[in-house]
């Protein structure tokens, strides 16, 4: 194509986006930013009932979240608005009449009570299911009768019942279909208001589309709209259907499998980096080994030709183990920041508020190393911000040691430490060590009780970097409590 590349994100405001959405939404952005195009982000709100309050500025928010900026849409501006459908019905009713006056479409006065009952026999009866037609043939005076009777009719397009639309897809190739196994679409409903498909097909050539890429779910109507596309005299766009996602058992994903919903992964404290680079490699991939990319990497190479055919499977483990990654190469400063919020709502009511920041920053990047989400810090520092935490004595008894040798050893420590000056780490350290062959002690023996009587867990960051961060006051009162508890 020489026009320009322009492709679309089109969602409907039903809830948060599905996971599945965002990678037709990262592909559709990828696309065009690669080839200098531009990106619209349009809203398909046609169907009022399904329609949620605040959904709209959800999916806004969470695009933005990742990164996806359009370059039209709401907000944006743009020359081909408005870019909400609700706000184009004029449009569409034009576009329907005119396919009425033109013979490749027709109204249909057939109540909901018909079209139920059609569509039990047919199930009854094991038949194909589908609109059987009867409206199409309807002769002028039948309409005018249906008419006086004060029948709203919906508009129908009129399918051709012989021949074959083939699609030019650019990831699968040539499909093509039989016109006898296509429906009448409903095209403008009684209200009014359009159905997807003729909303899409009138929206896409007003906006100057020139790539479709959606999912492959979509792939059965798109004959139906290339035969709108025809007979509305519109210029057809180049078609890509991403390959459907699927869960570990190889079943259309859903929330049977977990998380489904960016938002979800979102507040369960994945990066908007990992879930970039996770989502793009579900149906596309560079070669057979680089795994890791930023946001300008995949613009540089992203293609539509490398983009597979075979179901993507969504592993939430791989997906847990790559944050994991993001995470680490973060700096402690800014991981720090980005945690902090997940800090906050993630603690216990115990803790004190408003948070000490400063200590905050020094206890976080202890566990910088041990995270997978940062939904996990409150729980893993859970024991820096609280006072009083449980936890069982018996722990504090390290392998071959007594309850009166415990005991001992931390009676002295506590006094060493009281007359600590410093209270940094690399001073820690070679005090305690010493103490340890002091007392004849392994410092596993010594240390673990340390470890159990300041946090009450047995597996922690490291130890000396912990009691640092602590501090003196707040150490020496831990200890104390794990005297009096032995």
């Amino acid at each position: 194509m020489t026009q320009p590349v322009r492709s679309r994100f089109a969602p409907s405001p039903t809830g948060f986006l599905h996971v599945g959405s965002i990678r037709t939404a990262l592909f559709a952005w990828l696309y065009p930013r690669h080839q200098n195009g531009t990106f619209i982000l349009r809203i398909e709100d046609t169907d009022t009932t399904r329609k949620v309050e605040g959904a709209v500025e959800a999916i806004q928010d969470d695009l933005r979240w990742l990164g996806l900026i359009w370059d039209e849409g709401p907000g944006a501006g743009g020359q081909f608005g408005p870019y909400i459908q609700s706000e184009r019905l004029e449009m569409y009713r034009v576009a329907a009449q005119k396919l009425v006056d033109g013979g490749a479409a027709y109204k249909c006065y057939c109540s909901q009570e018909r079209l139920e009952q059609l569509r039990e026999y047919q199930s009854k009866n094991k038949l194909p299911p589908g609109y059987d037609r009867r409206c199409r043939s309807l002769s002028d005076a039948q309409r005018a009768q249906k008419e006086a009777a004060g029948i709203t009719p919906v508009i129908r397009f009129k399918t051709p019942q012989e021949g074959q639309t083939t699609i030019h897809d650019l990831i699968w190739g040539d499909v093509t279909f039989k016109h006898n196994t296509l429906e009448d679409l409903v095209l403008l409903k009684s209200d009014g208001f359009p159905t997807y498909h003729l909303a899409n097909v009138v929206d896409d050539n007003h906006m100057q589309i020139s790539h479709v890429i959606r999912a492959e779910e979509w792939m059965s109507s798109t004959p139906c709209h290339i035969l709108l596309y025809q007979a509305l005299g519109f210029e057809l766009p180049q078609y890509a259907h991403l390959p459907m996602l699927l869960g570990k058992d190889r079943s259309k994903l859903g929330k049977r499998h977990g998380s489904t919903s960016i938002r979800q992964f979102r507040d369960a404290g994945y990066l908007p980096e990992t879930m970039i680079n996770f989502l793009a490699l579900l149906g596309w991939s560079l070669d057979d080994k680089t795994e890791f990319f930023t946001l300008p990497e995949l613009i540089q190479h992203f293609s539509i030709e490398r983009v597979s055919k075979t179901p993507a499977i969504f592993n939430h483990e791989k997906l847990e183990w790559m944050n994991g990654v993001y995470l680490r190469k973060l700096t402690p400063a800014e991981f720090t920041r980005r945690a902090l919020p997940f800090l906050e709502k993630g603690l216990p009511e115990a803790a004190k508020r408003p948070l000490d920041l400063e200590y905050a920053g020094k206890v976080l990047p202890l566990v910088q190393d041990r995270a997978r989400t940062l939904g996990e810090v409150a729980e893993l520092t859970a024991y820096f911000f609280v006072d009083k935490y449980e936890y069982n004595t018996a722990d504090l008894i390290g392998k071959g040691m007594t309850p009166e040798a415990t005991k001992n050893a931390l009676v002295v420590a506590r006094e060493r430490l009281s007359g600590q000056a410093s209270f940094d780490a690399a001073a820690l350290e070679p005090m305690l060590r010493a103490l340890a062959e002091e007392l004849g002690l392994k410092t596993g023996q010594l240390f673990g009780a340390l470890r159990t009587a300041i946090t009450g867990h047995t597996a922690t960051p490291p130890l000396f970097q912990m009691m640092a961060a602590m501090g003196k006051e707040r150490t020496i009162v831990r200890i104390a409590d794990a005297i009096n508890r032995l």
